[in-house]
């Protein structure tokens, strides 16, 4: 596995090492890059040092604007929260982002369709954002590898386990609470509000991943 390109992502890259998280919307210019950018963001936070633990943050798009710059409401949401939008460039999803992710996290139902739709045996470790915070808040933490022991990247990859078992008892109340809206287009307190989402959804991801809480 190589190293994700300058910028991009957190870690070392290194194959048996590294966990790699890829966020997919639509044009990878607005909700992804917003998801990508808050996870480094609580990665930071909780870590300190961004390239602790061995997991690697990415982003593509499904029709993704290759080379294109996020949406300039998408970096004033980031900013809100402090986190860095600097350096950021679209993509458009590939084979190989998918082969090498080893958690796919969509911003939407039929993102996540569309990942599973292109193989790599991508259905047990490609949910949307939502569906995922749903199912790790019904995982134990105390039954997931301590990370001071076993490391980060062994405890993600028991937590991609434990959550695609649960996918088939855990349903969600309605099939829009597993949806983040595409806020392309809209006024800034659209992006605001949809960052809010975002942020709110990840922070138990984050939490379940690193075995850290959000400092206070």
């Amino acid at each position: 596995m190589t190293a994700p390109e300058t910028g991009r992502g957190i870690g070392t890259g290194l194959t048996g090492t590294s966990f790699r998280i890829l966020h997919v919307s639509t044009g990878n210019v607005c909700r992804s890059p917003i998801t990508e950018r808050l996870t480094r963001h609580a990665l930071t936070d909780r870590l300190g040092d961004p390239f602790t633990g061995g997991l690697i943050v990415e982003s593509a798009g499904t029709w993704g604007h290759e080379g294109a710059p996020m949406e300039a409401n998408a970096a004033a949401v980031l900013a809100d929260f402090g986190a860095d939008a600097s350096g950021f460039t679209g993509r458009e999803l590939l084979d190989e982002h998918v082969i090498t992710a080893d958690l796919v996290l969509t911003a939407t139902r039929d993102h996540r369709a569309q990942v599973i739709s292109m193989g790599h045996s991508a259905g047990l470790r490609t949910f949307t954002l939502k569906e995922f915070t749903r199912l790790v808040r019904a995982i134990d933490p105390a039954t997931l590898p301590d990370a001071s022991q076993e490391g980060m990247v062994e405890r993600a990859r028991a937590l991609v386990r434990a959550a695609a078992a649960l996918r088939g008892w855990l349903l969600a109340p309605s099939a829009e609470a597993d949806e983040v809206n595409d806020p392309y287009g809209a006024p800034i307190t659209f992006f605001r509000s949809i960052g809010d989402e975002i942020n709110t959804a990840l922070e138990p991801v984050v939490t379940a991943l690193t075995g850290v809480p959000a400092p206070h």
